[in-house]
């Protein structure tokens, strides 16, 4: 991995998409692509707004209760873009000396955090594009960031193998918990808030697993998932149903997205993307929809079918 903060890895091919999220359930869809260094926001098949970022963008995120999309980027900056406003970044938030790596947002957009490769985390307020606090952290090379919701928490993944949580009052780690055997690639939150998940890198099945840990007891982890035969990318938590078990899905590089249940992980159901390549982010619509970005072919719209043995398929391409 490079230090020099604009050559970390290899690129990923022409088109691949490495974040994907959704803002509403039937509405929205945030992409990022390295090779088009732009943002879309999205109807099912239609393109409606396009976000244009000045270098290689690797992350996006938007808030809930907003309409405001943030964009994480190579050139060591996030900015802010308003949906409904004028075009162009409406805020740029420059403090980290390195790629940024890692975006969360409050519900209300009010402020912003960010995590890095220099081993950063910062805290901002929006509206002033304010970096409110900086902190330094020995070897924390930040991969991902996920706000708790109904708290003033967020959810760090790391290089370090290790998944943190921080207290946004003072901007300070509240929790560390034990370190796994592999780099920590992504971390998600339970929308009741009291659960995390985390994904793991590896090869050949060792590793590549996803942990779930509870953050009121913080002690060890509850249970992990173990099926996947490259690093698991990313991992999501499925809203809740009640015609379905509490549920999980994760996406791989072996080309593989599962689904897990969280109590018991036992895998519910798994697809092979044929020619999709590498898997990069998953993003839940609802208990029964997944969006999955992917390093050949776009995003994937994928079905989770309800039944004695559930089946997961593709339903359509963007």
């Amino acid at each position: 991995m490079g230090r020099d903060g604009t050559d970390v890895g290899a690129p990923p091919a022409p088109g691949h998409v490495p974040a994907a999220r959704t803002q509403d359930a039937d509405v929205m869809l945030v992409t990022a692509g390295w090779s088009r260094s732009r943002a879309h926001q999205r109807g099912y098949g239609e393109t409606t707004e396009q976000i244009q970022h000045p270098h290689h963008q690797i992350q996006v995120t938007s808030a809930p209760g907003s309409s405001r999309v943030f964009s994480a980027s190579r050139d060591k900056t996030a900015m802010m873009w308003e949906l409904q406003g004028t075009p162009g970044p409406s805020q740029c938030f420059a403090a980290h000396e390195l790629v940024v790596t890692g975006l969360a947002a409050s519900p209300d957009a009010s402020q912003l955090c960010t995590g890095s490769r220099d081993n950063t985390v910062c805290k901002w307020d929006t509206e002033t594009g304010q970096c409110l606090r900086r902190v330094i952290t020995f070897r924390n090379l930040v991969t991902h960031l996920c706000w708790v919701p109904g708290e003033p928490y967020v959810i760090q993944s790391s290089e370090d193998k290790t998944v943190r949580l921080w207290d946004l009052r003072q901007l300070e780690v509240a929790h560390s918990f034990p370190a796994k055997q592999h780099i920590q690639t992504c971390c998600d939150v339970s929308p009741d808030g009291r659960l995390c998940l985390s994904t793991s890198s590896g090869t050949a099945g060792e590793g590549c697993e996803a942990t779930l840990w509870d953050l009121r007891q913080t002690r060890s982890h509850v249970c992990e998932y173990k099926g996947h035969f490259q690093t698991t990318t990313s991992g999501v938590f499925l809203p809740w149903s009640p015609v379905l078990t509490p549920s999980i899905a994760t996406a791989s590089l072996d080309g593989t997205v599962k689904v897990w249940d969280r109590d018991t992980a036992a895998c519910l159901a798994t697809l092979h993307l044929d020619g999709a390549g590498p898997l990069s982010s998953l993003a839940a619509c609802d208990s029964s929809t997944l969006l999955c970005a992917t390093s050949n072919s776009g995003i994937h719209v994928l079905q989770l079918r309800d039944g004695v043995e559930p089946v997961l398929e593709p339903v359509a391409v963007f």
